[in-house]
């Protein structure tokens, strides 16, 4: 009997599918020996060498590994193909008493049957440098993690975290934040004219005076043009004819899967990364058993197998026809800094369509193997092509335009449409133009005018922060999902619908980070820390080097940190409760108890009360019962939030309710004007909607 010693138990059933009963599969169910919990574990004083320790709980598979191994005539370490799971399988051969050259280690891109009997039968030696690189990001991390934690919770309050990731990350986060506050909105107008040639109308906009892109800035200005437009004559000045091109997006890789999930499908990145996972150890396919249907989850490389490839043009050619294969395979460049080790995402098997597996599936896992499905299958295809046409106006001094395409061949977007912000004020749309030559005089119908400002960067959502963190080079592919849940779960972030708010807890911890650990938060220190850790995987640095260069000038941010900063308050939440005594509007504090109104005139004012009297109360919380309140920000917007805070961080915009979604049982949430109340449901996936009149108040 041969031993498989895996990660998750999750594909335990899938491998021995596939490997039969010649073989035992055992899950360590993730590390099973790490730094210790209580203590850093890395000396400084002996090249930062690190202590490890049985991680606690772990001591039962340990003793069966031990027991199984012992009596194996094969051990074979399968963990997961990335850094993480090349460390697992050098600390299980440490355990077991594995020699670090012997050929034990096997890896899988994906968990299909002939994939994974000839991993089996061509396992390799622990890849070292890799285990180097995963060695170096654990004690880079432990460092900051475990230095910077305690002197936050000590200055600022207790239970906080620091990371060398998830703070820039929260940076990120707050400097928009920030941004917008700051932004100063700008006036300006958009103009349009209504013409009409060979009775077929259609708009086109101001853009030019005296040939120079121009926009009026406010109403005098605007209508001072349209005065001057009433009197000219609108003549075609150029007609542009071309033939575009759209060429077909590259196969998801992690951040872009998640990406496509949220703005899609609206599954968060803990949602989607759930559904991946499941989709890549496994899925009960009634009959054929527990089947996986995805490659590896966590990659950065757009990188297809041949064989792949070839499988993709046979399934295109038979579903879609001939035209919809290019001439030559495509290939796409991934980001300058990936890694490469992997495939992209995409399906294991074409054959297995979604509809074919959709009974045997969860909705959330349909819906993002569809994703995956139809992204590689569009990876594939051809070009789309269009008719494009852009029409140059004038009248006067001033210059209109207007552009317009219709689709000549479909190319990919027979299988995916890629998802693209809407921007207010494009010219391209896809309208119905007359036939327009040089010199033709059109009729003037209307000329509209219409008041804009200019809008602030929106907040991150997710998807948008994913993306953010992948150009700029902070984090992988592994840790773009832990890092936002680290940031919800330590409250320094809450969602306003799918968009991420800073807390003012987020940005005291910002703040301070920024005033005393300036090289932890500066992005571009952070970018060069990842690629350091690639040159350690690539086997051209050594992880105590990069330890070592980093650590000097850490420990005196550390000592100085300790030393000089002052105990920093958190600004108070003020609730809409007025202290009885002395008139003042009562602050949330936080106790031994959990938190209590008090009057913010305190040592004078001692009047304090519960935050939770009914009176006061919004609703129950959906997520926990307790009571929900009216809070403000630090800079005075409204928002509602549990009194159960920080152990449940629901917090909305939108004023919510007790009312149940008659479609989908979700909360629903309520906005008022002076005559209707407009109920709307929580969950953006539902169109559930209602307005009623509001009721009358009633007179003495």
């Amino acid at each position: 009997m041969k031993l498989v010693i895996i990660e998750g138990p999750g594909k335990r059933d899938t491998l021995k599918k596939y490997l039969g009963s010649n073989y035992d599969v055992v899950a360590t169910k993730g590390h099973i020996r790490d730094l210790p919990v209580k203590s850093m574990g890395v000396d400084p004083s002996t090249n930062f060498e690190p202590k490890y320790e049985i991680m606690p709980g772990k001591e039962a598979i340990i003793k069966e590994l031990k027991e199984k191994s012992a009596k194996a005539e094969q051990v074979l370490l399968a963990t997961d193909p990335d850094r993480e799971g090349e460390a697992i399988s050098w600390h299980i051969g440490k355990i077991l008493n594995i020699k670090e050259d012997a050929p034990c280690r096997v890896e899988f891109n994906e968990i299909s049957k002939t994939v994974v009997n000839n991993a089996v039968l061509n396992p390799r030696k622990i890849n070292m440098d890799l285990v180097h690189a995963q060695l170096g990001r654990r004690v880079l991390d432990r460092l900051v993690g475990y230095k910077i934690s305690p002197i936050i919770c000590k200055k600022i309050k207790s239970n906080l975290s620091a990371g060398r990731v998830q703070s820039v990350a929260l940076k990120l986060v707050v400097d928009r934040e920030k941004e917008i506050i700051n932004f100063k909105p700008k006036e300006y107008w958009n103009v349009a004219a209504s013409l009409q040639k060979d009775n077929i109308k259609f708009k086109s906009a101001l853009a030019t005076y005296k040939n120079k892109k121009f926009v009026p800035e406010n109403f005098d200005q605007t209508q001072e043009v349209l005065d001057y437009l009433n009197n000219q004559q609108f003549i075609v000045k150029e007609v542009k004819k071309t033939v575009t091109k759209s060429n077909p997006p590259p196969p998801f890789i992690t951040s872009t899967m998640q990406q496509d999930a949220l703005n899609k499908i609206g599954m968060s990145i803990a949602k989607t990364t759930k559904s991946a996972q499941a989709l890549y150890e496994g899925v009960e396919l009634g009959e054929e058993g527990k089947t996986a249907l995805i490659t590896y989850i966590r990659t950065d490389s757009t990188r297809v197998s041949p064989e792949a490839q070839a499988k993709a043009k046979e399934y295109i050619t038979k579903t879609y026809g001939a035209d919809y294969v290019p001439s030559t395979y495509n290939v796409f460049k991934s980001k300058k800094n990936a890694q490469d080790a992997h495939e992209a995402i995409r399906p294991i098997s074409l054959e297995r369509t979604p509809e074919s597996v959709k009974k045997y599936m969860t909705p959330d896992n349909y819906k993002l193997y569809k994703l995956i499905y139809e992204r590689f299958v569009a990876s594939q295809m051809s070009q789309a092509t269009y008719d494009s046409m852009t029409v140059l106006i004038s009248a006067g001094d001033y210059g209109f335009k207007v552009s317009g395409k219709t689709p000549l061949f479909a190319g990919f977007t027979r299988a995916y449409k890629v998802y693209e912000e809407v921007e207010e004020n494009t010219d391209s749309t896809d309208i119905k133009l007359p036939k327009l030559t040089e010199n033709d005089v059109m009729e003037l119908l209307e000329l509209t005018k219409e008041q804009k400002f200019t809008k602030p960067p929106a907040r991150f959502t997710e998807a948008s922060l994913v993306k953010t963190m992948e150009e700029k080079g902070i984090g992988r592919p592994a840790t773009y999902a832990p890092t936002i849940a680290v940031l919800l779960n330590r409250a320094y972030t809450l969602k306003d619908g799918k968009y991420l708010t800073p807390t003012e807890l987020g940005i005291t911890v910002t703040e301070f980070l920024e005033k005393y650990f300036s090289d932890i938060m500066d992005i571009s220190f952070t970018a060069q820390m990842e690629d350091n850790l690639d040159k350690v995987e690539e086997g051209q640095m050594q992880w105590q080097d990069l330890i070592k260069n980093f650590y000097g000038d850490f420990e005196k941010e550390v000592i100085y940190a300790v030393r000089g900063s002052k105990k920093v308050s958190v600004p108070l939440e003020v609730s809409d409760v007025v202290c009885e005594k002395c008139g003042a509007k009562m602050v949330v504090r936080e106790g031994k108890t959990g938190k209590f109104l008090a009057c913010p005139n305190f040592p004078n004012c001692k009047n304090i009360k519960s935050i939770n009297e009914p009176k006061n109360s919004v609703c129950s919380c959906p997520v926990c019962g307790k009571d929900v309140f009216e809070r403000k920000t630090r800079f005075g917007k409204i928002f509602y939030g549990c009194s159960g805070y920080p152990t449940c961080n629901f917090a909305s915009w939108d004023k919510p309710t007790n009312l149940k979604c008659p479609k989908c049982k979700q909360y629903i949430t309520v906005k008022e004007t002076k005559t209707t109340l407009t109920y709307k449901c929580s969950n953006k996936d539902c169109d559930f909607t209602k307005q009623e009149e509001k009721p009358k108040e009633k007179k003495d």
